[in-house]
């Protein structure tokens, strides 16, 4: 069948974009362009249009001048690390040709990808759009200039939002860093005071993360965009499956499913593997901590789109400002840091941190988590960069901190 061929915003995709669907065409696979659409966008369509799969030219949140090729399945999910090898053994053995031929490529091409998308989000069996569109909510939004800079403040408006744009032009240029993280939100932050707005929707640039700002012009941190869906989901829906996330993720999301009687899976760093638990169980709604929402009744993958509604969803449902709604919540801070990894072997880092915490439940599914009642620590290699993670959750920031620290030391004690 055919492959959807989309990007995001960076200058260089276009070109890529092109070279792709020559390629494809030597193949003799029909292509469809989606052309610069959300990476979850492509999810959503592979499997409503019966598509063999997809190839989304994207570099995420990494700097503008690299790219990269996300592979979707058929089922609209990316490829699992197996599926990856056995799709670059296969390009391995394959002779290129010669030349691939310059002529204008012939296929389908749908005009609409974004449009299908944004309408069947708004109507998604688990929001309430009515009760969205009584509220008239303000908001400002900034999409990096990224793939989402058309399809989220359409999905507002949609939703009868009063939509104030801010970095939504889709030129490549990204005025700001690239993750939606609360040091890279400055402009987001002022626009929202200086518009009086209720909140403030940030996004990667490649639109399947999405961050906060609270009418104060405070970004609460990317982590509360999941927590915040998945409690509006279990109260509007009173679903019963288990709440799948990653081991890195808040432990608010704990608190949030206790309150309905929910169990919460965690599964090891990365949205296939949350994916795949998620599928294990039957599970309803899911994510990362990253600001990524899953939501199984669209489609299998993180969505800036669909957490966009729940977020407003759950905001509509007691009529409350977002700072209102956070203050429900337990005060937990999460601080995240990195290390070069140089010659650290990771098994004798997780034994030596381990030694250090013996009081501590010991998770190993993905590096080492020590976890207590109130916080946690998780020490991982990094999936995509030669780093070490260490993410560390505690009531105040000066005690994950502490966590953080301490166990840096040992890491780095580790390296010598």
């Amino acid at each position: 069948g055919p492959v959807l061929l989309a990007r995001d915003s960076r200058p260089h995709g276009r070109e890529l974009l092109e070279a792709a669907a020559r390629a494809m065409q030597q193949a003799r696979r029909p292509v469809i362009f989606a052309d610069l659409v959300p990476t979850p966008t492509a999810q959503f369509i592979v499997p409503r249009k019966h598509l063999a799969g997809a190839i989304v030219l994207t570099a995420s949140h990494n700097p503008i001048e690299y790219n990269g090729l996300k592979f979707i399945g058929g089922d609209g999910c990316f490829l699992g690390a197996e599926q990856t090898n056995v799709l670059f053994a296969r390009a391995d053995q394959t002779e290129a040709p010669a030349s691939i031929p310059s002529r204008r490529i012939r296929s389908q091409v749908v005009l609409d990808a974004a449009g299908l998308h944004i309408l069947d989000t708004l109507h998604l069996g688990c929001i309430d759009t009515e009760a969205i569109l009584r509220c008239r909510f303000k908001v400002v939004v900034d999409t990096v200039n990224g793939a989402g800079s058309f399809a989220l403040p359409t999905l507002l408006e949609a939703l009868g939002c009063e939509v104030i744009r801010l970095h939504t032009t889709p030129d490549g240029t990204f005025p700001r860093g690239t993750e939606p993280l609360p040091e890279n939100l400055t402009d987001l932050c002022r626009a929202v005071s200086e518009h009086a707005a209720d909140l403030g929707m940030a996004t990667d640039p490649d639109a399947d993360r999405l961050a906060l700002v609270d009418e104060t012009g405070t970004p609460p941190g990317e982590e509360l965009t999941q927590v915040l869906a998945v409690d509006g989901f279990l109260r509007r829906t009173g679903g019963r499956k288990p709440v799948t996330t990653n081991l890195s993720s808040s432990m608010l999301l704990d608190h949030v499913a206790r309150r309905y009687g929910i169990e919460v899976l965690r599964s090891a760093v990365g949205e296939v593997n949350v994916v795949n638990m998620m599928r294990s169980v039957g599970g309803e709604i899911g994510g990362e901590g990253n600001g990524g929402v899953i939501l199984a009744e669209s489609h299998l993958g993180r969505d800036s789109l669909v957490g966009a509604a729940l977020v407003l969803d759950r905001l509509a449902q007691e009529k409350l400002s977002l700072s209102a709604v956070l203050a429900q919540l337990p005060q937990l801070q999460l601080v995240k840091d990195k290390i070069s990894i140089n010659d650290h072997d990771p098994d004798e880092v997780s034994r030596l941190i381990a030694e250090r915490y013996p009081q501590a439940e010991q998770i190993t599914t993905d590096g080492l988590k020590l976890q207590w009642p109130d916080r946690w620590i998780h020490v991982r290699k990094s999936n995509t960069e030669p780093i070490i993670r260490i993410h560390a959750e505690a009531p105040t920031a000066e005690e994950a901190r502490a966590l953080v620290e301490e166990t840096r030391k040992v890491v780095v004690q580790a390296g010598k």
